[in-house]
């Protein structure tokens, strides 16, 4: 199992663009091949501050989706509402409690 991790800064202005875009592909995105969670969180105290979470049954599945077209349609539609540049790390999950 990989975790993804990605830390994504948005311009204030365009917060709501980015959610109503996520709203819209979020189910193509858990629906590709391998993905097995995806979740979307908010910082607390920094509202332009977003990290999604996706779980992935292999690094393979990972990489045939970072290079699909879905992904660069997604990425093409999201990255000009991003006012930092996004920041992701896979990682290994390594306990976890239910």
């Amino acid at each position: 199992m990989i975790v993804r991790i990605v830390k994504l800064r948005f311009q204030p202005e365009r917060i709501s663009d980015f959610l109503k875009n996520f709203e819209e592909i979020k189910e193509k995105i858990r629906n590709a091949p391998g993905n097995r969670l995806l979740e979307l969180y908010q910082d607390l105290e920094n509202p332009e501050l977003f990290f999604t979470y996706s779980y992935w049954e292999s690094e393979q599945d990972l990489e045939n989706y970072r290079n699909s077209e879905l992904f660069h349609s997604i990425w093409q539609e999201t990255k000009v509402f991003f006012n930092a540049k996004p920041e992701a790390w896979s990682v290994n999950k390594l306990v976890a409690l239910p």
